[in-house]
């Protein structure tokens, strides 16, 4: 029962579009896109290392980063529930387009 409630969420979404500004409000703390803006960059870094060195455990590291860092900002910064744990394909693109968007900078991070 606990599993289930943890991982579900009260509002379905029809499509990305709909969940991005959802996504966003999530993320209203600037902390909390810094921490996923370094664990979407050393992901990144350790996909980069994996494709030089063929070595299974960068994989991990890079999962290990961006999920890791991502959470704890959820847990401690936001005080919310990661969207990963109940939609994760629009959180993960939730994050790419976050990061695009930190990159031109249209979300301040410092």
């Amino acid at each position: 029962m606990f599993f289930k409630k943890f991982f579900q969420h009260e509002k379905k979404f029809k499509n990305f579009s709909e969940f991005y500004p959802y996504y966003l409000r999530e993320h209203n703390n600037k902390y909390t896109k810094l921490l996923h803006f370094i664990g979407s960059s050393l992901f990144i870094y350790f996909q980069i290392i994996f494709m030089t060195n063929l070595e299974l455990k960068n994989i991990a590291f890079g999962f290990i980063s961006a999920y890791g860092l991502a959470w704890f900002s959820h847990f401690t910064i936001e005080k919310n529930k990661p969207a990963t744990f109940f939609n994760p394909i629009y959180s993960f693109f939730g994050d790419c387009v976050m990061y695009y968007e930190i990159l031109k900078g249209k979300h301040k991070i410092f």
